[in-house]
C-alpha cells in the first residue's frame, strides 16, 4: 500500500513524524510532499520518501497555483499513490483543484483541527469542492458530528486522533523553573504551553487563538484572593507574530495582581509541566490541543469547551471544562482546583488513563491502517463514472 501524504511546513508538526513513521511500521509505503525545512531529515531518517514541495495552495497570489498544480500533477504520476492523504486546508485545495473532480485516487482530508468548519465561507469551501473520491478523518469527536450534520454520510468518514508517544510525556520536577525565575517553594503555579497565535481579525476574532489574554484576566481575578500566585506562559511566537506576543507580555504587566512570567520557547516542557499545580488551556478553537500533553505528564487541567477538548476532559471526572471566552468562569475553575489538591490529584490520575488510551500513536496508525485497507477495498468493489458527488451543506 503506497500513501502520498501533504504537508504544509517542514516547522513543527511533530504529530505528522509520528504518525508517518507509525504508518512505515505497520508497513504502509508513506511518501510526503513538504516545503524544505527542519524537519525534511526527521522524516527520511524513519524510512519516509521525501519529496520537495510547497502544496499548499497560495491565497494571495493565486498566479502562482497555475505551476503548482501542474508541479502537483507529475508528483502524483510519479508516485502513483493507492491513497492521498492530506493534513491542511490549503494542501486539500491543492488537491482536489489539481486533480479534479474526476481522478479516481481516493483523497483524505485528515482535519486538524475545527477552526475552518467554525466559519461558514470556509466550511463551505471545504464541502464544496468535494467529490466522489474524496473522505474525511476527523481527529476529535467535535469534528466528526460537524461533517455529520453537514451532509458527509458516516461511509465516507472516520475518526483517528493524532497521536503522541506516551512514554515521552513523564517529566520529573526537578524545580528548575522555580529556581530559574525566582519561585517559592509555597507560591501555587498555574501554567498554560502554547504558541502565540494573534487573532485573526479577518474572522473578527479580536483576542488570540490560545486565549492568553483570558487566562490573565482570569489570574488576576484569582490572585486577589489566592496570595502569591504565579501564572507561566510557556511558548514563543508563531512565525512573524512577535509584535503581538510583546502585546500580550505589555497586557499582563498591566495587572495589578498575581505574577506573570513568560519562558519563551522551551524544549523542557514535560519538566515543566511537573511543576505546575495546575494546567490551563483556554484556546477560542482547539483540537485536543495541550490537554493531552498536561494530562501525559499527570497535571490537573482546565481547559475551555471547545473543539476536541471535551474528548479528554470530563468534568467531574477528568478535569474542569469552562465556557470559552470567560475569564470568570475560567476564574471559579481555578479557584476550585487550587483549593482541592485531592481533586487536582484524582482528575489528573484518571485524565491519564484516558489520554493514554485515546491518544497512543501505535494505535491511532493502526486505525487509520485499517481505514486505508477499507477504501482501497471499496474502490476496488466500486465501477468508476464520472459522476460529481456535491455536499448538502446546512447553514
Amino acid at each position: 500500500m503506497k500513501v502520498l501524504h501533504l504537508l504544509k511546513t517542514a516547522v513543527g508538526a511533530s504529530w505528522a513524524l509520528r504518525q508517518t513513521r507509525e504508518l512505515i511500521k505497520l508497513g504502509v509505503e508513506v511518501h510526503l510532499a513538504l516545503p524544505d525545512g527542519p524537519m525534511v531529515e526527521k522524516y527520511r531518517a524513519q524510512g519516509v520518501e521525501v519529496h520537495i514541495l510547497q502544496t499548499a495552495l497560495n491565497i494571495k497570489k493565486p498566479w502562482a497555483n497555475i505551476k503548482l498544480f501542474r508541479q502537483f500533477r507529475q508528483l502524483v504520476a510519479d508516485v502513483q499513490p493507492d491513497i492521498i492523504h492530506s493534513h491542511f486546508v490549503a494542501t486539500t485545495l491543492t488537491m482536489r483543484l489539481a486533480l479534479g473532480r474526476n481522478d479516481p485516487i481516493p483523497r483524505i482530508f485528515h482535519v486538524p483541527g475545527p477552526l475552518h468548519l467554525e466559519h461558514g465561507l470556509f466550511r463551505r469551501v471545504d464541502l464544496w469542492t468535494a467529490s466522489k473520491a474524496d473522505y474525511w478523518l476527523a481527529s476529535c469527536e467535535w469534528t466528526r458530528q460537524c461533517y455529520l450534520q453537514n451532509g458527509i454520510s458516516s461511509e465516507r468518514l472516520g475518526l483517528a486522533y493524532y497521536g503522541v508517544d506516551i512514554e515521552a510525556h513523564h517529566g520529573q520536577n526537578t524545580g528548575k523553573l522555580h529556581r530559574e525565575f525566582d519561585i517559592p517553594a509555597d507560591a501555587p503555579v498555574v501554567g498554560n504551553v502554547a504558541y502565540f497565535y494573534p487573532p485573526k481579525k479577518y474572522l473578527g476574532q479580536k483576542r488570540g487563538l490560545k486565549g492568553h489574554e483570558d487566562l490573565i484576566d482570569a489570574v488576576d481575578i484569582v490572585a486577589q484572593q489566592v496570595a502569591n500566585l504565579h501564572c507561566v506562559f510557556v511558548g514563543g511566537p508563531w512565525g512573524e507574530s512577535h509584535a503581538y506576543f510583546e502585546s500580550v507580555k505589555a497586557y499582563a504587566a498591566e495587572k495589578q495582581h498575581g505574577r506573570f512570567i513568560f519562558t519563551g520557547t522551551r524544549h523542557d516542557v514535560q519538566d515543566v509541566y511537573a511543576e505546575l499545580d495546575v494546567a490551563i488551556h483556554p484556546s477560542h478553537s482547539e483540537n485536543v490541543g495541550g490537554a493531552v500533553e498536561s494530562l501525559l505528564s499527570g497535571v490537573a487541567t482546565i481547559t475551555s469547551d471547545v473543539g476536541g477538548f471535551p474528548d479528554l476532559i470530563k468534568t467531574d471526572q477528568t478535569g474542569w471544562l469552562v465556557p470559552k471566552a470567560d475569564p470568570q468562569a475560567l476564574a471559579e475553575a481555578i479557584r476550585d482546583a487550587l483549593a482541592n489538591p485531592d481533586k487536582r490529584k484524582q482528575f489528573a490520575a484518571q485524565g491519564y488513563d484516558l489520554a493514554a488510551y485515546l491518544l497512543n500513536v501505535k494505535n491511532n496508525a493502526s486505525d487509520i491502517t485499517r481505514y486505508y485497507q477499507a477504501l482501497i477495498h471499496e474502490h476496488a468493489l466500486t465501477p468508476k463514472n464520472n459522476s460529481e458527488n456535491h455536499c448538502e451543506t446546512t447553514v
